[in-house]
């Protein structure tokens, strides 16, 4: 008989419920993240729990109430009917697990281990590299087998932002949204301080110092996010055939008083109906589900700025969600796995 194995996708989280007293605690979980916010642990706690935490929970709290669906948040709801899609056209178990809050990685792994999984294929959905998201979830994965002595081997999918199969899936969720006039479309990623860039920069020399550095190349770009993101947009780009001048690419959701990755989203289009560009679209190839990021964020708040700006139109591409090239992209790299 052979090894028994399952798969298990990764997620970010969301809190169990748009309530102030589920969002702090989802916060508290998420940006006291040695990965997320790096810096030492007391100043992380300190800034965490007295400054950022009184200040955003009610605010995001009313943000998550925007995008709640009756089965719950957007990004559970929509991962569990992924999972159920993907699970019906492969042979071994596939679990859903989220970074943060539920259903958490430890359950998730206590429940294959129930099953007598000896070996799991871990596939964090976050397709550009980022310690912030793909290291800190697959630590976590190593960190309890290894604490649980549990004897699973894990294997893990690296990054997939340049996948052709993902490219594929990304390219058909777009192209739909193009048949119809548009001005502009940008290509909006999750933002990062340009601190986590240089920290994964494995030369230490090339990333953010040396000119037009993500189009140079180096080993660097091996865990670089910025270069990775760059190079899921060209792919994109390329087969739709857009000009140069008909895409941005920019970064969102940037807070606090570090230097962010440019130019920010929300410049970029509170700046593009200046130039006569006023019914654009919006894609998020940093995100595979949406999410708060992408519903809220740009869908209302975003949209409103722009059209404040004089924008005509702004529409949010939905994420690949339950997309079918997508279940067939997911599926085919676990059937490898099964092999």
């Amino acid at each position: 008989m052979g090894v028994k194995k399952a798969a298990l996708l990764i997620n970010l989280g969301s809190p169990e419920s748009p309530k102030v007293k589920d969002v702090r605690c989802y916060l508290r979980e998420f940006l006291m993240d040695p990965y997320v916010i790096d810096i030492p642990y007391t100043l992380r706690h300190c800034l965490v729990n007295y400054i950022i935490i009184p200040i955003r929970s009610s605010r995001t709290a009313e943000s998550y109430k925007k995008i709640r669906m009756k089965d719950g948040s957007p990004l559970l709801v929509i991962s569990r009917s992924l999972v159920d899609a993907v699970q019906k056209k492969v042979n071994i178990p596939v679990e859903i697990a989220m970074r943060y809050q539920n259903p958490s990685i430890l359950s998730a792994i206590n429940k294959l281990n129930s099953l007598n999984i000896e070996e799991i294929l871990v596939v964090p959905l976050f397709p550009q590299y980022a310690m912030a998201t793909f290291k800190s979830a697959v630590e976590s994965v190593e960190n309890y087998i290894k604490s649980s002595g549990f004897k699973i081997k894990i294997t893990v999918h690296p990054p997939f932002y340049n996948d052709p199969n993902y490219i594929l899936a990304l390219t058909e969720s777009i192209k739909e949204f193009l048949n119809n006039p548009f001005d502009h479309i940008v290509f909006s990623y999750h933002g990062l301080p340009e601190r986590h860039i240089k920290k994964t920069d494995l030369t230490k020399r090339h990333c953010l110092k040396v000119p037009n550095c993500c189009n140079t190349p180096s080993p660097s770009h091996q865990y670089c996010y910025r270069h990775q993101c760059f190079e899921t947009t060209r792919a994109v780009v390329e087969k739709l055939g857009l000009p140069s001048d008909k895409y941005t690419i920019a970064f969102q959701s940037r807070f606090g008083f570090d230097k962010w990755l440019e130019p920010a989203t929300v410049d970029i289009l509170k700046d593009l109906p200046s130039h006569n560009k006023k019914n654009v679209l919006v894609a998020c190839p940093s995100f595979v589900t949406d999410c708060i990021e992408t519903l809220e964020e740009i869908a209302i708040r975003n949209k409103e700025l722009f059209i404040a700006a004089g924008g005509n139109d702004l529409k949010l591409i939905p994420c690949l969600n339950t997309n079918p090239y997508w279940v067939d992209t997911i599926a085919g790299w676990i059937k490898k796995f099964e092999e």
